[in-house]
């Protein structure tokens, strides 16, 4: 993978354990999270976590995870907000990046819980996507996000 990549998919949940719903597009909001989604209005399950305004996850990761545990996660399941191709994820904790005209920073990685596994009602998903999970970031200045968007890694945050 490089230092950029590609939106993929887009998916928000209106509120706290609500079915996911795709979008073509999405507004990011800085310091505030992803227009339509659980945790712009803070009511999400980890809305008290800071630098949860959006979470990003890799598609080779979910391929990994369907040849490696016969796992597959149909899009939007995994409850991440973005869908990425091309870039590895995990090394933008602590980053800048660019999503589409959002610029984020890379604030931990969005390991799995037990509530995700709960919620899909598939024993295994938690162990499957360990290191896997994705990345959450706050959103330090808004903008647009639309699937076929750039990722691309902007600075070091330091």
């Amino acid at each position: 993978m490089t230092s950029h990549g590609v939106v993929s998919a887009i998916h928000v949940a209106p509120e706290a354990g609500a079915p996911v719903e795709s979008r073509e597009t999405v507004t990011a909001e800085a310091d505030a999270g992803l227009r339509g989604d659980r945790y712009f209005d803070e009511t999400g399950t980890f809305a008290e976590r800071d630098g949860s305004a959006i979470t990003l996850i890799e598609r080779e990761a979910l391929d990994a995870v369907e040849a490696d545990y016969d796992i597959d996660l149909d899009p939007g399941v995994h409850r991440r907000n973005v869908t990425t191709e091309g870039i590895a994820l995990n090394h933008l904790v602590g980053e800048r990046f660019r999503v589409g005209e959002a610029v984020c920073v890379g604030t931990e990685l969005c390991e799995p819980c037990s509530y995700l596994e709960r919620h899909l009602e598939r024993e295994g998903v938690r162990e499957a996507l360990v290191h896997r999970g994705g990345l959450r970031a706050r959103i330090v200045e808004g903008g647009a996000i639309v699937i076929g968007d750039a990722v691309v890694r902007t600075q070091s945050e330091n």
